[in-house]
């Protein structure tokens, strides 16, 4: 009786330092999070912040799959946003500083890609491969449709077939 009642203690001590170096750690791990500087600039207005924070939100990170300039911390991003802050600050207008990113990298670093024939896969991919997956629906529903119905027509002869094979039961 002492042998098992030394071996549960040992279990729950042992479970106890478990949870408590899970905790600690964990709260290490929280307290270390990489916050980075947050970049304040000074804006001639308010009508120049506003085109900031949209156009910080339409242009897209080159180096992050899915984020924009305003929620990206990679140091393009960063870079990125300078660049636009002293554009900004130089009078440029909105087409202008979106030609220069677009010029300098490529239709990805636009949320909203422009119609133009390099990027027509882009806006009609999509709707053509729903189509084409649509038509390949209806002839295989209809196909199989037409099917079931000729092996509902039995001739007399495979009639009267089924009928013994079903009377013999």
């Amino acid at each position: 009786m002492q042998l098992s009642v030394n071996k549960q203690i040992i279990g729950w001590s042992t479970l106890f330092q478990l949870v408590v170096s899970g905790v600690l750690l964990s709260v290490l791990w929280i307290g270390s999070a990489n916050a980075g500087p947050v970049e304040t600039f000074q804006f001639k207005d308010e009508a120049t912040k506003l085109r900031f924070q949209i156009l910080s939100k339409e242009l897209r990170c080159p180096k992050c799959q899915n984020q924009n300039l305003a929620d990206s911390n990679s140091k393009i991003a960063v870079d990125l946003r300078k660049n636009l802050y002293s554009l900004l600050q130089e009078g440029k207008s909105d087409q202008e500083i979106i030609d220069f990113m677009v010029y300098r990298y490529g239709d990805f670093v636009l949320y909203r890609p422009q119609l133009k024939k390099q990027t027509y896969i882009l806006w009609f991919g999509p709707v053509v491969i729903i189509l084409g997956f649509a038509l390949g629906l209806i002839f295989v529903l209809r196909k199989r449709s037409k099917g079931k119905a000729n092996e509902d027509n039995l001739s007399s002869e495979e009639q009267a077939n089924l009928d013994d094979i079903l009377n013999k039961k």
